[in-house]
């Protein structure tokens, strides 16, 4: 099984289409909730360089930090959908 790791905040919209595709894509991952004041997000401004979120890392295939909720749709597809290698 992958080694996925997700920083997200509650309720935020982006997030939630994040974990969407990886309940779809039937896969686990370790949710690790962020603080809602920016300034206090330090962990995942670490492992990112940026405070926003969702950010995933995957250390399987080499990603530190992802941002960007698209991106990383489109990422989890390439990597782990129906058409991955």
């Amino acid at each position: 099984m992958p080694n996925l790791e997700l920083y997200e905040l509650q309720g935020c919209p982006y997030c939630a289409k994040v974990k969407t595709k990886l309940d779809e894509l039937g896969l686990d991952y370790e949710s690790h909730m962020v603080p809602s004041s920016h300034s206090e997000r330090t962990e995942v401004e670490e492992v990112s360089g940026q405070t926003g979120v969702p950010v995933l890392v995957d250390p399987d295939h080499g990603v530190e930090g992802m941002p960007e909720s698209d991106d990383i749709v489109e990422y989890l597809e390439e990597t782990y959908g129906d058409g991955a290698a």
